[in-house]
């Protein structure tokens, strides 16, 4: 029987037994003041994930909260074409050294702040060890700037996909009404579950037509879990279905921008208020925690 672990396993077995420590060292830092890290993930594309990133960030920058949005599709990058951004750099030349992340930081309305992924650029779509660390350490730097940082992941279970679920303090989960993809955002659920040892999750059903069939998503998710499943699953709220998106997406506007008043922009504004009343956790996810270097320092390094 072969018990050899996966190095993506291992590795966070590895940094979760170290989160795991008791650390005096963090007992100084504010719940309240600390950065709050959500991975915005799904388990399938074609939910309206970038476009709840997108608005929820906008939302959240308008009440006046400091927001960073990293762009994780290092593949398929969207998030700065939502916004109307040309950035002239992106995490491509991060990872290959021509730039630090400071320097590849735009701005978008409100004062959000962008991490750009490179579009059509296949040599980082699979990070390795050495990158996540060397992502870990530049935005460890900017831990003091940003009340938020939204992780908008690519869609599917990649690797990295599960890197950066882990990573974060917390996952929000966005799905739809669709069978398949209800289907799929449990699948994600589960792997994280069963392979990364995760407990909590957030969920966000978009696209509704009415929050009856939000709740029913959320029924159905919380029945097959708790049957299946050691996890927890909150329920944060439903985005109805607007054709005026697809306006908004055409004119690269965030849509609580572009129709403020309207039904959908109601709901990303109540999202961004539950998520900013959202106590922190407790206690430190067993996982990786971004900003919190000391965690980090594991042999070799330094």
């Amino acid at each position: 029987m072969n018990n050899s672990l996966s190095p993506v396993q291992d590795q966070a077995n590895t940094l979760r037994a170290m989160g795991n420590d008791t650390d005096s060292s963090l007992s100084h830092i504010s719940q309240e003041s600390a950065t709050r890290v959500y991975a915005i993930t799904s388990g399938k594309g074609g939910v309206g994930k970038t476009a709840v990133v997108a608005n929820t960030a906008a939302a959240m920058a308008k009440a006046g909260k400091k927001v960073l949005i990293l762009d994780a599709d290092l593949g398929l990058a969207n998030i700065d074409v939502v916004f109307g951004l040309a950035p002239k750099f992106n995490l491509n030349h991060f990872f290959s050294g021509d730039q630090d992340l400071s320097s590849i930081i735009v701005e978008g309305p409100h004062g959000i702040k962008i991490l750009p992924a490179g579009s059509g650029v296949q040599n980082f779509t699979r990070l390795d060890s050495t990158q996540k660390l060397k992502l870990l350490d530049g935005l460890d730097e900017m831990h003091n700037d940003y009340d938020f940082v939204l992780i908008d992941t690519e869609a599917g279970i990649s690797e990295n996909v599960t890197y950066f679920n882990t990573a974060a303090q917390e996952i929000l989960v966005v799905t739809t009404p669709d069978p398949t993809a209800i289907t799929d955002a449990y699948a994600l659920m589960k792997l994280l579950s069963t392979q990364f040892h995760e407990k909590r999750f957030n969920l966000v059903v978009n696209q509704i037509q009415h929050e009856n069939e939000a709740l029913d998503v959320y029924r159905k998710l919380t029945m097959v879990s708790n049957r299946y499943l050691d996890i927890s699953i909150d329920f944060l709220g439903s985005i109805p279905a607007d054709k005026q998106m697809t306006e908004a997406i055409r004119k690269q506007k965030v849509i609580v921008d572009l129709y403020p008043s309207s039904r959908i922009s109601t709901a990303f504004e109540s999202l961004a208020a539950t998520i900013c009343s959202e106590k922190a956790p407790a206690q430190v996810k067993g996982g990786v925690q971004f900003f919190w270097k000391r965690l980090l320092d594991i042999g070799g390094r330094g």
